[in-house]
């Protein structure tokens, strides 16, 4: 019989490795930056090109390595941070698991330039494949420079399903938002297809994270200074008058490596339920500092899960310092009973009391309720009638959610018929043979959609000039993301200018729409757009005007005239999708005549 289990070679391992450690660009971007960290680099810089497909470079002024240390880190299970297995459970640097430069070396062109200090010449290395096309001595510069070419060009089928630039663009913002939060005693550089993306000088972590996040969290960062035996916790919270309803600025750090932890997260969430709205997600960035023998940092390829020995332990930690983050800043208003000029509050007085005045009932006399005659009319009651046991259609009844435009087209319009509005949220109007039922907000919701998609497709937006303009910054992430959506604001009615620094100028508002907080919506319309990650450009256009319309519609509750409901009625039947809101929810349904006849019977 002939055998037929067989070794892999090194480039299929490498591969299948790769497949595990380089999922896109954004990958590549984490593990060679990460490298550069842990060779004690002070400037970073990142060069990225299509998206990270043509190319990655990394340049550090770290230490640099050996020529033999140079070809020994493309080797699989290779490192410089593990000597024996107890060392996986004390680790504080970054990359250590000897898989990564071997892996990406497995699916793209590599090229690697290092030299360590007081050495004359350097080294080079060009990798393709898995496979050495060259080694040689080099005069280059002290540290170590990264070059990634054509990520993928060796698995068509891997680089087939990468997603858009833009998407992976944005991933790889991602992932070098995490980095350098971490690290604000590095500068870091970042250029995209030759344009300057963020320029990040060594900083304390508060400046850090203004320079990245945006100047609207400045003067909105509390403090967090917390030292036990357990843990140290450091870091900032939002105020919560900066928390938001998209795009909160959430970030844990542990031990300098960026972490996932929804049980924590709830710990935070839980210390703003008290001041924010149910809706809204407040900003933190919060840096834990543990004993690592207490943690394990290797239950997951990309390093993100923790796991911790102490979690219920560390929870409370976590609730405990950002209440007390909270009401050290003052930003829960208080009441000073023992400072000057503090509200008199009276003191009862029975003498006062007994002299107060006392209202007047004015009494009708004459009312007798059981007479006909004078003010008093009691309704008429047909007692036979109401008794009168008659069989009714007994057959079981379904409201009628679907409705054809033929059906109530000509009731809507007739005259004698009027639209009640109930509790400020319904709209009723009386039909031929039904009830119909509509919820305003999402009627309202529905036709601003269809009009912010009509301004898109007409490419015909109606501006209002503001007679101050204000000023909006965003997110180094928003900031990118913006260009491919100013055609689209524009097309609604937003103009924006570009004042550098991820800010811009708003100069003009949709028309009609002058009551919002242009500020809030585009900041709303952005994250939007940045949490949906959508490709197509009409779910672009998509996502905006929904977040436009949902912003700009009636809120629950308000009362409306006569001539703004009948407006509602109108424009929703004149809407393509009359039944249902962008996000599939019901807008209307009739009851018909049929059960109330069922129900009074």
């Amino acid at each position: 019989m002939t055998d037929v289990i067989h070794l892999l070679s090194d480039a299929i391992s490498n591969q299948i490795a790769a497949g595990e450690v380089i999922q896109r660009p954004a990958s590549v971007v984490k593990e060679l930056v990460e490298n550069a960290i842990d060779a004690a680099a002070t400037h970073i810089k990142i060069y990225i090109k299509d998206a990270g497909r043509s190319l990655i470079q990394v340049v550090d002024n770290g230490k640099g390595m050996s020529e033999t240390d140079a070809r020994m880190a493309f080797e699989r299970h290779a490192t410089s941070k593990i000597k024996v297995a107890q060392d996986l459970f004390s680790l504080r640097t970054l990359g250590f698991r000897g898989e990564a430069l071997a892996s990406i070396a497995a699916v793209a062109q590599v090229e690697l330039r290092t030299c360590m200090e007081n050495q004359e010449l350097g080294t080079v290395i060009n990798i393709a494949a898995s496979q050495v096309e060259r080694q040689e001595a080099i005069a280059c510069n002290v540290g170590t420079v990264f070059s990634v070419r054509n990520l993928f060009f060796n698995i068509p089928a891997r680089r087939k399903f990468l997603k858009s630039n833009e998407v992976e663009f944005r991933n790889i913002l991602s992932e070098f938002e995490r980095i350098v939060l971490v690290n604000p005693h590095i500068s870091f550089l970042l250029i995209h297809n030759d344009l300057e993306i963020s320029n990040l000088p060594v900083s304390n972590k508060a400046q850090r994270i203004i320079n990245l996040c945006g100047k609207t969290l400045n003067q909105q960062l509390l403090p967090i200074n917390v030292e036990t035996s357990l843990i140290n916790i450091g870091g900032y919270v939002g105020a919560p008058t900066s928390a938001k309803k998209r795009g909160a600025q959430q970030f844990f750090f542990v031990n300098g490596r960026y972490m996932r932890h929804p049980y924590f997260q709830k710990a935070i969430s839980l210390a703003f339920e008290p001041f924010i709205h149910a809706s809204e997600s407040p900003n933190y960035f919060v840096y834990l500092d543990i004993d690592p023998t207490t943690i394990d940092v290797n239950i997951h390829p990309s390093k993100t899960e923790i796991k911790f020995e102490n979690e219920k332990a560390i929870w409370q930690i976590i609730m405990a310092a950002v209440k007390e983050s909270i009401a050290k800043s003052n930003a829960i208003p208080s009441i000073e009973f023992d400072r000057e000029g503090a509200i008199d509050i009276p003191v009862y007085d029975s003498r006062q009391a007994s002299q107060s005045f006392v209202p007047k009932v004015n009494l009708q006399k004459d009312y007798n309720p059981f007479r006909d005659s004078g003010t008093y009319k009691k309704p008429g009651m047909d007692w036979e009638v109401f008794f009168d046991k008659k069989e009714t259609n007994q057959e079981d009844y379904t409201y009628n959610f679907e409705l054809e435009t033929e059906e109530i087209q000509g009731a809507l319009f007739e005259k004698e018929s009027k639209t009640f509005q109930y509790k400020g949220k319904y709209l009723i109007r009386p039909l031929k043979s039904s009830l119909l039922v509509v919820h305003q907000r999402r009627a309202h919701i529905r036709i601003l959609f269809d009009e912010f998609i009509g301004r898109m497709e007409r490419h015909k937006g109606v501006s209002h000039g503001m007679l101050f303009p204000e000023i909006i910054s965003f997110t180094t992430k928003e900031a990118n993301l913006l260009p491919y959506l100013l055609e689209d604001l524009a097309f609604i009615g937003f103009d924006l200018a570009d004042l550098g620094g991820n800010s811009f100028s708003i100069n003009g508002i949709p028309a009609g729409l002058e009551k919002i907080d242009p500020i809030e919506s585009l900041q709303n319309m952005v994250a939007m757009a940045l949490e949906t990650g959508c490709e197509i450009k009409e779910e672009v256009e998509a996502a905006l005007a929904l977040s436009l319309a949902k912003q700009a519609a009636i809120p629950l509750g308000k009362i409306l005239s006569d001539r703004e409901i009948n407006d509602i009625i109108t424009h929703l039947l004149a809407s393509s999708e009359m039944n249902y809101t962008p996000e599939g929810k019901k807008i209307l349904f009739t009851i018909d005549d049929n059960e109330f006849e069922k129900r009074l019977p």
